[in-house]
């Protein structure tokens, strides 16, 4: 059991930009595509996604944190799934990827 003591604990200013999100809003299935989703699909539905991205006033902050934690999933900050990964190989960052 860890000493709860050492534990950093969360910061509400770490993560109050989330309550700004133009995202905040809508349905999370914009952001995330369903299982097996491909093609053109995919393309429509990240369009969509990175539309809403683009006038978002925390677009930056939200890029920030997708790529930092290396969220596996979905459109974060205007970028895709395939997006941050080439930014991670474009970088020289090594790449985990989701399983």
């Amino acid at each position: 059991m860890p000493d709860l003591m050492t534990v950093p604990s969360p910061l509400a200013t770490e993560w109050d930009w989330q309550h700004r999100g133009s995202c905040r809003s809508l349905s999370p299935e914009i952001f995330f595509h369903p299982e097996g989703e491909r093609g053109s699909a995919r393309r429509v539905r990240d369009r969509a996604a990175k539309e809403v991205c683009a006038e978002c006033p925390v677009l930056a902050r939200c890029r920030e944190h997708a790529l930092r934690a290396r969220e596996p999933y979905g459109v974060w900050g205007g970028m895709s799934e395939d997006e941050r990964l080439a930014f991670y190989e474009a970088h020289g960052l090594p790449v985990r990827r989701a399983s």
